[in-house]
C-alpha cells in the first residue's frame, strides 16, 4: 500500500511516498481503508525527528483517519466489515490503510460527509479530555482558547460555546479574528497589535478567565497566568518553539491555580480508550444536532503530503487540513 515516510528528518520536503506492507489488525483490532487522514502539530513535530511514535505504532504519521471497516479483528464485537468510520490514531493515518484498537473508533455522526469526519478525532479528544474532563469547564465560566483558528481552537470554541461558557481567543490578524467570532468566541483578540492579558481583565472586569487552552507554551504560560481568575486551570498541550516556561510560584499560590501540562498520543490505551467513549456520549449528539462541525480549511492528495505540511506551517489554515486518499 502507499503511504507517507519520513525516511531522515527534516523539512516537509523530508516527505517520501513509498509503498509499505499493508497492516494485519490484531485481535481487538479494525483495518480502516482510509479516505482521509487529519494533519496535526504532533506530525510536523514527528517529521522535524522530535516526536517519535509510541512502541507498536506505526512508523509514518497521522494520528487521525476516516474511512471503511474492511476487516475485524476476532474480538472485535461492535464494529462490521463497511461500517463508516474515524478513528484516533497512535500513528499511521497517512496511508491508505491503517490498524486502530476497536475502542479508538467512532461513528461518521449522520450528516458529517466521511472526507470531513477525518478532522474530529483528535480534536474532539483532546478538547474535551483537557477543558471538560480535567480542567472541568463549567457554565458560566470563562474559557481563554489560544490558536483559535486552527482545527484545536475551532473545536474549543464551538464545544465551550456549546457547554454554557463564555469563550474568547486568540488569533493573528483580522480574518482569523472574524472567523473565531464566527464559531461562537465572545471576544477575539488579535495577538499581532493587542496584549491578550490586557483584553482578559477587560472583558472579565478584571477578575480573569477560569481555564486556558494553551497550544503555544514557552513565554505564554507566565502570561496565561496573569489572565488566570483565582482559582483558575491552565492545560498546556504543546510547546511550538520547544521554549522554556517562566513563572512567578507567588502568582500561582495566591492564585490558588492550577498548571497542567498533557499529551495525547502517549496516555496509555485504556485511557485514550474511555477520552474517546466520553467523546461519543458528549461530543457526539452536538455533531448530530448540528449544534457543533468539523472545521475543514483545505484537502490534498496524499501524494501532495509536503504541500499540506507548508500550509499548515504557514499558519495560514483556518481549521483543519486534510489528506484524501483513494
Amino acid at each position: 500500500m502507499r503511504a507517507i515516510a519520513v525516511p531522515t528528518p527534516g523539512d516537509a520536503h523530508a516527505l517520501r511516498l513509498v509503498e509499505v506492507p499493508e497492516p494485519v489488525p490484531t485481535e481487538r483490532e479494525v483495518l480502516i481503508r482510509v479516505k482521509a487522514a487529519g494533519l496535526n502539530g504532533a506530525d510536523l513535530s514527528q517529521r522535524r525527528g522530535f516526536y517519535a511514535p509510541p512502541p507498536g505504532a506505526a512508523p509514518w504519521p497521522g494520528l487521525e483517519v476516516s474511512g471503511e471497516i474492511v476487516q475485524v479483528g476476532a474480538s472485535v464485537s461492535e464494529w462490521a466489515i463497511g461500517d463508516r468510520v474515524c478513528a484516533l490514531l497512535p500513528g499511521g493515518g497517512y496511508a491508505e490503510y491503517a490498524t486502530v484498537d476497536a475502542g479508538l473508533v467512532l461513528p461518521v455522526p449522520p450528516g458529517v460527509d466521511l472526507i470531513d469526519a477525518a478532522g474530529l478525532p483528535e480534536v474532539t479528544a483532546t478538547v474535551w479530555s483537557n477543558v471538560f474532563q480535567l480542567a472541568q469547564l463549567q457554565p458560566g465560566e470563562v474559557l481563554l482558547a489560544h490558536g483559535g483558528s486552527s482545527g484545536i481552537g475551532s473545536m474549543a470554541i464551538q464545544l465551550g460555546a456549546a457547554f454554557g461558557a463564555r469563550v474568547l481567543a486568540t488569533a493573528g490578524g483580522p480574518e482569523k479574528v472574524a472567523f473565531c467570532r464566527g464559531l461562537g468566541a465572545e471576544a477575539a483578540i488579535d495577538y499581532r497589535v493587542d496584549d491578550f492579558v490586557a483584553v482578559v481583565r477587560d472583558f472579565t472586569g478584571g477578575r480573569g478567565v477560569d481555564v486556558v487552552l494553551d497550544i503555544v507554551g514557552g513565554d505564554y504560560i507566565a502570561r496565561d497566568l496573569e489572565a488566570l481568575a483565582t482559582g483558575g486551570r491552565i492545560m498546556s498541550i504543546a510547546n511550538r518553539d520547544s521554549a522554556p516556561s517562566t513563572i512567578d510560584m507567588g502568582v500561582l499560590m495566591r492564585k490558588r491555580a492550577r498548571i497542567w501540562g498533557t499529551t495525547l498520543r502517549a496516555r496509555p490505551l485504556d485511557e485514550r480508550v474511555a477520552i474517546i467513549a466520553a467523546v461519543r456520549e458528549h461530543v457526539w449528539p452536538l455533531i448530530e444536532a448540528g449544534r457543533l462541525h468539523p472545521v475543514i480549511d483545505s484537502v490534498f492528495p496524499l501524494e501532495d503530503a509536503a504541500q499540506a505540511h507548508l500550509r499548515m506551517e504557514s499558519s495560514i489554515h483556518l481549521g483543519k487540513i486534510l489528506l484524501q486518499l483513494h
